[in-house]
C-alpha cells in the first residue's frame, strides 16, 4: 500500500515550459529548476510573438547555464485560434525540445 502511494504518476506537462509575458529569466529559472529534478528531456513551447522570447530562453540556458545541454527537435507549426472579434485567426507555434 506504501508503495503505490509513493508511485505518483508524473503529470503530462511536467516537463513543458510555456513561454508567454514573463520575463526570459523566468523561464531559464524553470528549465533549470526541472533539470535539477532529473528530467532528461525539456519542452520549451511558444506561440505568436512570443515565439523569439522561446528562442531567446534556450539560447541563454544553453550558452550560460546549462553547456552540455543539446537541442534535440525543433517543431513549427500553425493553431487556428478563436479572435476577440469572433472569426478564427492562424497563430505560428514552435516547440523546442531539450535532452540533457
Amino acid at each position: 500500500m506504501a508503495e503505490e502511494n509513493q508511485k505518483e504518476e508524473k503529470r503530462i506537462d511536467d516537463n513543458v515550459i510555456y513561454v508567454g509575458k514573463k520575463g526570459i529569466m523566468n523561464y531559464v529559472m524553470a528549465a533549470i529548476t526541472q533539470i535539477n529534478k532529473g528530467e532528461k528531456e525539456i519542452h520549451v513551447k511558444a506561440r505568436g510573438r512570443s515565439i523569439s522570447k522561446a528562442v531567446d530562453v534556450v539560447e541563454l540556458l544553453r550558452n550560460r547555464f546549462e553547456p552540455d545541454i543539446k537541442v534535440e527537435n525543433i517543431e513549427i507549426g500553425t493553431e487556428e485560434v478563436e479572435a476577440d472579434e469572433g472569426g478564427k485567426i492562424n497563430v505560428s507555434t514552435i516547440d523546442i525540445v531539450l535532452k540533457k
